[in-house]
């Protein structure tokens, strides 16, 4: 790593013991909720309990916090708010700076079976063309970063903090991915930063059908339509939540990590494409660090604000995006796009795939594969 800019410094994670002998006190004086009726109304008690008895008797937070110190463990200051961030350069002279963006119930710790292929494709079978610098920032209010103590910290001030981000490490033109919340984040900058941004790529496409798309659809668009109907009839209580009374739940998500758990975990369950198994997709220890990244900073309450900012941000009727962007469709994603729908809205779509496997937690679920769109969508942007 090149000499760090003055204003950046180095960030290692290092958790005090007692917060840790905190928690596994806390999951030990559990008062349990009784079991469900129906399976259809949240996350089995039985499958709670199983994960916080591995929480509290076998999970290793340090393994964890390792990995992120490993990585490259940063701060900056970032229009008054402290923000950490994950900073792994390539050793390929040629590589692409890329932005990486989480999102809710996300955290940085997302992209972490990323970062070496894309950094050290020769190591990971790829090719040195490939490469990237990769920087992968928490929001405001999530993980390690400072909670913002007044309102305006939505999508669009997150945006013009990762465009400072970017340039504060002398990166002045770079790629951004994103999926969930990092996809608006992503959209902004394309909107506010278009001669910076050389390309784009989501698992998450931000368009949402006209009516006269809705009525013109295809067989394959309807299905797409019935499956986001379904997630905001049934699945989507969560967001409401957050959006209207973020503090209301916010109590729990402070006190019980429990219920933080359960309140993530149910995440885990409805938009993973798991079949309602997410240890199945997703390993019981990696969902246990992304619940970690909330508790340990009290996160829940403070993250959990930003579908309230979203809700209050002034949003208009966006003209064509002109940057170059690529889509990934993931058959378990609740939000889907086809083709000629990005196209009325993306003037340059380098790439379009709909992928076989994977769900709303692509990076997780689908690393090989998601890296490899990554890949593809920003090989013909390369300069030299």
């Amino acid at each position: 790593m090149p000499s760090l800019p003055s204003d950046v410094e180095a960030f290692p994670i290092a958790v005090d013991e007692q917060e840790l002998e905190r928690l596994a006190h806390r999951l030990a004086v559990t008062r349990w909720p009784d079991p469900e009726t129906d399976p259809d109304q949240g996350p089995e008690l039985e499958r709670i309990r199983a994960l916080c008895e591995h929480w509290a008797t076998a999970y290793d937070w340090r393994r964890c916090e390792k990995e992120i110190n490993d990585i490259g463990s940063f701060r900056t200051v970032l229009d008054g708010v402290g923000v950490h961030f994950l900073h792994a350069r390539s050793p390929e002279p040629g590589a692409m700076p890329l932005l990486l963006c989480h999102g809710w119930p996300g955290s940085v710790l997302e992209f972490r079976h990323l970062v070496g292929p894309l950094t050290d494709p020769v190591a990971h079978g790829g090719r040195a063309e490939d490469a990237f610098h990769v920087v992968i920032p928490s929001m405001p209010g999530f993980g390690f970063s400072d909670k913002p103590t007044s309102t305006g910290w939505g999508v669009s001030r997150i945006a013009d903090a990762w465009i400072e981000l970017m340039d504060r490490l002398g990166y002045r033109e770079w790629g951004a991915q994103g999926g969930d919340w990092g996809s608006a984040v992503v959209e902004a900058i394309s909107r506010k930063a278009p001669e910076r941004l050389l390309g784009m790529h989501v698992n998450l496409p931000l368009v949402f059908p006209t009516a006269q798309e809705i009525e013109e659809a295809t067989p394959d668009e309807q299905r797409m339509l019935s499956k986001a109907q379904h997630y905001r009839s049934v699945l989507d209580g969560y967001s409401r939540e957050q959006a209207t009374r973020p503090q209301s739940i916010g109590y729990s998500l402070a006190d019980s990590p429990v219920g933080l758990a359960a309140w993530i975990y149910t995440l885990f369950q409805d938009v993973t494409d798991s079949d309602g198994d997410p240890e199945a997709v997703v390993p019981r220890d990696e969902i246990l660090d992304d619940v970690m990244m909330y508790w340990l900073p009290n996160a829940g309450p403070s993250s959990a604000r930003l579908y309230w900012e979203a809700r209050h941000e002034q949003t208009g009727a966006p003209e064509q995006n002109p940057v170059p962007a690529g889509f990934s469709i993931f058959p378990g994603e609740a939000v889907q796009a086809s083709r000629r729908w990005i196209e009325k809205r993306y003037s340059h779509v380098l790439h379009y795939r709909r992928l076989d496997r994977g769900g709303h937690f692509a990076a997780l679920e689908q690393p090989v594969v998601l890296t490899e769109e990554i890949r593809t969508t920003f090989r013909s942007l390369r300069r030299g």
